[in-house]
């Protein structure tokens, strides 16, 4: 894929955003999962197949395994580990049942999660443009999300809806079916899979580790919190697991303290842009159909602040750019505002992630100040 076409809510205006580092693939979802477990067995690793992860065991404040049962004979086991490295996905069957002094959050408040429904279907006819991904904004249609159409070769297609999980959300199925697989393009199409499932969509967890734990992927929340899209930055998150564990089996050393360096490791590689991207994304969930509409017709928002914020670069805002925008957006100031704050905050916030403490010391502090910097964030993004 060669990029992604974004459309306005009135689907009058369309940003085309393509990079070198915008390229991105199609692929199977299921079957890659299928190779990396075969990979994993050719290299050593024993895989209990039919297997469910129960919770953490513990013992003197550390995790020293997990409990896990046989979905064919129902029998119950204690695997006893060093290290456990938690892949288990959105429901997080491990995180969730840690104690509080372990040091990792346990809960994910549903404002930074979205309930999303996709089908893979077949069309009548091939797409127009069958090397970029349509994402479409529409606060009517997907409330604090958006849906899309993603070419799967031929005439096949991925066509899904995310909605926020904010008070009162609608079901993103009949949100599909409404405004969506009605649409001319749809009739007569046939369903080749479907599923529902929850992203979350913010910055990764404050802190990964614990005494003998590492949380990798969706269970750290190791996502972009524009699109939700995972896999990347998972894999990203489970390589480096796979490094520190190393480091920690050689040194003997499983505390919270020997495995630190995943958390600022991977903060300094992926964090800060996931920072800065949860800002853009209030700052997108804040904004109503019509100063969307009018954003992107008179260019308030452009195709490079798009393109910079997804590569985790800084949205400048020069003085004579900020004069041009001003003349463009004068009869949407409230427009103009939202996004000179939402810029400055995108900079402050990574600036603040790139002193994220290299040791467990100074962290509460950083932690408190990161919160004070969102908070203050999201006060200026709905305030107008």
């Amino acid at each position: 894929m060669e990029g992604v076409e974004i459309y306005s809510p009135d689907r009058e205006t369309s940003y085309v955003v393509k990079g070198e580092k915008m390229y991105g693939y199609i692929l199977n979802r299921h079957r890659f999962g299928q190779r990396l477990v075969r990979m994993a067995i050719d290299s050593g690793a024993i895989l209990f197949d039919r297997t469910q992860v129960l919770g953490p065991l513990m013992k003197k404040k550390f995790v020293n395994g997990v409990l896990i049962r046989n979905l064919e004979t129902r029998e119950k086991t204690s695997l006893q580990s060093s290290i456990v490295v938690e892949a288990t996905g959105f429901f997080a069957n491990i995180r969730k049942k840690l104690t509080q002094e372990i040091g990792i959050d346990i809960k994910i408040e549903n404002e930074d999660i979205e309930a999303c429904y996709r089908e893979i279907r077949q069309l009548r006819g091939p797409l127009n443009n069958r090397n970029l991904c349509q994402i479409y904004i529409a606060q009517r249609v997907a409330p604090g999300g958006y849906y899309w159409i993603f070419p799967e070769g031929g005439t096949k297609v991925n066509v899904g809806l995310g909605v926020a999980m904010n008070e009162d959300f609608p079901n993103p199925k009949e949100q599909l079916y409404k405004y969506v697989l009605s649409q001319p393009m749809f009739q007569r199409s046939s369903i080749i899979d479907k599923g529902g499932w929850y992203v979350p969509t913010r910055r990764p967890l404050d802190s990964m580790v614990g005494n003998g734990v590492i949380i990798a992927g969706d269970a750290a929340c190791q996502v972009n919190p524009i699109h939700g899209g995972g896999i990347g930055p998972s894999m990203m998150g489970g390589k480096l697991a796979g490094e520190i564990s190393i480091e920690a089996l050689e040194r003997d050393d499983f505390s919270r303290e020997g495995l630190w360096d995943y958390n600022s490791r991977y903060i300094r590689e992926y964090g800060a842009k996931q920072a800065g991207l949860e800002i853009f994304r209030i700052l997108l969930q804040e904004m109503s159909d019509e100063d969307l509409n009018y954003g992107m017709q008179h260019r308030l928002l452009t195709e490079e602040d798009v393109l910079n914020a997804s590569l985790g670069k800084d949205v400048h805002f020069t003085v004579s750019d900020k004069v041009q925008r001003v003349f463009r957006g004068i009869k949407r100031l409230n427009v103009v505002r939202k996004l000179k704050n939402a810029a400055d905050s995108m900079f402050e916030i990574k600036e603040w992630y790139k002193d994220y403490p290299a040791l467990p010391t100074g962290f509460i502090e950083w932690r408190a100040g990161a919160k004070k910097i969102f908070q203050k964030a999201t006060v200026q993004l709905t305030k107008y």
